[in-house]
């Protein structure tokens, strides 16, 4: 009879126990208060379509249009002229860039012209006697035959008799190979043939120069052009002379292009259209990075909206009796920043600003700015109630 009283008093010991804790940890709860609704604030503009001009960016450096790699088709020790062979050194059309030692070979040029001089000259008795006719004509020209000058053009033949005569007294081989001797030593000297600067001087002066050397490199600073890559999807709208603004990475200078030449075949690898755009300014140099804007085509009836306004790449939030909504819009061309879209109706409001978490359905609130903008027919959107 004891044991049973000592477990009933147990059990009603532990079942007095759950219930104080329970007493205990219902006390302590907590009732949460409701979470107020947010409703966030957005930036519209009223939509206006109209007429979007397309304009393809591409880039690249300056080169120069005409250039002149400097090689040497003799050998002989470089000479100092009036100016010095180094990078940055101006010339003008005609002066000497380069003029090699000539004194040897320029010695056996003159001994064959006085070779020559004797041949014609040991054939004017028998000119005399048996060709009186054409006498005179081989006179004249050793009147003005000038050893220190370049040597002057046999006299034209009258008769075969005449033609056979010269021939047989080796007077034609021994022109030509005069004049040969003299076209090898006009490459002693190598001239401007435009005015320009040298941009890479690979000998200075005392140089022993060989033949094929590389001696550096001459551009015209007068004209440059920029070789730019086009999507073919635009082949059709480039045309010769047509106007292209160009640009410094910092958008501080702008320079005026024409398309001067259009690569006739597309670059497979890429599928671009290789497009080359002349440009003249004094304040521009070889090598500089331009940016070029070319008037491509124009979108009718559609707006240019910043890219990240742009969901799942065709669709955009616009605000309806103030709850966000998802159209779909047309994307008629991508730039680096911006997207021209068309099936977007005039008088829509969109979001000028993105809103992180936006979804439709959501509910938000327009912001009233203060100082509403004007419309303009431009062909881009326009705000009407927001403040940027």
């Amino acid at each position: 009879m004891r044991n049973v009283i000592l477990v009933i008093l147990g059990l009603l010991l532990i079942a007095g126990a759950l219930f104080g804790a329970k007493k205990l940890i219902d006390s302590k709860t907590r009732i949460k208060p409701k979470s107020a609704k947010v409703i966030k604030t957005v930036f519209v503009d009223t939509v206006r379509t109209g007429t979007v001009p397309i304009m393809i960016t591409a880039n690249g450096n300056l080169t120069a249009k005409r250039r002149l790699e400097l090689f040497s088709e003799v050998q002989g020790v470089f000479k100092g002229g009036s100016k010095l062979f180094k990078t940055g050194q101006p010339y003008l059309k005609g002066q000497n860039l380069i003029r090699i030692d000539a004194s040897e070979y320029y010695a056996s040029v003159q001994s064959a012209k006085s070779n020559l001089y004797n041949l014609v000259t040991s054939i004017m008795p028998d000119l005399r006697l048996d060709y009186p006719d054409i006498y005179d004509k081989w006179q004249n020209y050793l009147t003005n035959f000038d050893i220190n000058k370049a040597t002057p053009k046999l006299p034209e033949v009258s008769s075969e008799k005449e033609k056979y005569f010269i021939t047989g007294r080796n007077i034609y081989t021994t022109y030509y190979n005069v004049k040969n001797l003299e076209q090898r030593l006009s490459k002693y000297t190598i001239s401007a043939p435009f005015s320009g600067i040298l941009i890479e001087a690979l000998v200075t002066e005392g140089t022993l120069i060989r033949q094929g050397q590389k001696l550096g490199e001459y551009i015209d600073t007068s004209v440059y052009e920029i070789e730019v890559a086009i999507g073919k999807e635009f082949s059709d709208l480039l045309k010769i002379g047509e106007a292209v603004m160009l640009s410094d990475l910092n958008k501080s200078k702008q320079y005026t292009g024409t398309v001067t030449r259009i690569n006739g075949s597309v670059d497979q690898a890429t599928q671009t259209i290789t497009t080359f755009i002349e440009v003249k300014d004094p304040s521009l140099k070889e090598g500089m990075y331009l940016e070029a804007s070319l008037n491509a085509r124009k979108a009718e009836d559609a707006i240019e909206i910043d890219r990240n306004l742009l969901q799942e790449g065709d669709k955009i939030f616009v605000v309806r009796d103030s709850i966000l909504d998802v159209i779909d819009v047309q994307p008629v061309y991508f730039s680096e920043k911006k997207v021209v879209l068309k099936g977007i109706s005039d008088g829509d409001m969109i979001l000028n600003k993105p809103v992180p978490g936006a979804y439709a359905g959501m509910l938000v609130k327009i912001y009233q700015g203060k100082g509403k903008k004007t419309p303009t027919s431009d062909g881009k959107i326009i705000s009407t109630n927001s403040k940027r």
